[in-house]
């Protein structure tokens, strides 16, 4: 269940609370009687594991994405003797 933050309009009172998404927003303060406002904070929301962007998809840095292909010693000559015929 998520947690919300509220604040008092009138006596600046502000408190969080755990509800679930298909309650009504509160209304009412708890110390004064005045009318809360749902206030919207920053959340701790973090992606773990693989199958995400950020793991799995994101920009590969530039020295990953250029990389140089050696070729062995023994593919040249196989090159060479291919171009010449023998």
């Amino acid at each position: 269940m998520p947690i919300y933050e509220y604040q008092c309009t009138n006596c600046g009172y502000d408190f969080e609370i755990v509800q679930k998404i298909a309650d009504s927003p509160l209304t009412k303060c708890k110390k004064c009687g005045g009318r809360l406002q749902k206030l919207v904070s920053n959340s701790s929301f973090v992606l773990r594991g693989t199958g995400w962007y950020k793991t799995d998809y994101a920009a590969k840095p530039k020295e990953e994405v250029k990389k140089e292909v050696k070729v062995s010693d023994n593919q040249k000559k196989s090159a060479e003797k291919e171009k010449i015929g023998t």
